[in-house]
């Protein structure tokens, strides 16, 4: 980090620590006072802002969690890329259903955002992946993520495989890879404060609108 973004997320902790959150109001829109904490996260020059940890469950609830990268949110939802046929992607078929942590421990802030998941349409899907480096886009077709893998070196035959079969930069989208959608219905904002007395302010979805609490630390 940079000296200037080292001023910046001591001025974003300061201020968050010192005022908290008592700025939101059951009228506020929670996925534009997410977009303006992410925007802090990015400007205060932390290494990969947009690392979120996923947690799923199977049908009968067992649950697992790992650590991704979250592409994207609007008002219909935060976006996540993957293998269709991994773990997760399993699970998310069996049980559409998942929560997310954001947690930018030098801001001492958090957020968590739980509710039922959705696939991106095939088009939206294609848009990313172009976006992609052309290594990454081997790399989704080269690697059966989740499956167990005898030895390294059969991954890189199957990349090997793959850049001779995609020579140019022209890779198309795998039909097993694409992104996910989560369709909040709850998002709870944690804010550090001093002497461990936080705050915690959470929205629940009612239909078109946001209900608001505030909860015990």
């Amino acid at each position: 980090m940079s000296l200037r973004s080292n001023l910046r997320a001591l001025l974003t902790m300061g201020r968050g620590v010192v005022q908290g959150l008592s700025d939101l109001h059951a009228a506020d829109d929670p996925i534009v006072y997410f977009q303006q904490w992410f925007a802090d996260a990015k400007r205060s020059g932390l290494f990969l802002p947009e690392a979120v940890c996923l947690a799923t469950a199977t049908a009968d609830g067992e649950p697992s969690a790992r650590m991704m990268l979250f592409k994207g949110v609007d008002q219909r939802g935060f976006e996540f890329f993957t293998n269709y046929e991994s773990r997760k992607g399993d699970e998310l078929a069996a049980n559409p259903r998942a929560a997310l942590v954001f947690h930018w421990a030098i801001l001492e802030r958090q957020v968590r955002v739980e509710g039922s998941i959705e696939r991106i349409t095939v088009p939206e899907s294609e848009a990313y992946f172009r976006n992609r480096p052309r290594g990454s886009r081997i790399g989704a077709w080269a690697s059966k993520q989740s499956m167990r893998l005898p030895e390294r070196a059969e991954l890189e035959a199957r990349v090997r495989e793959y850049e001779a079969k995609f020579p140019g930069e022209d890779v198309p989208l795998p039909p097993f890879w694409g992104g996910f959608r989560l369709k909040p219905e709850r998002i709870e904002f944690w804010q550090g404060r001093l002497n461990r007395l936080h705050d915690r302010l959470r929205y629940t979805r009612a239909g078109e609108r946001w209900n608001l609490e505030r909860l015990y630390p």
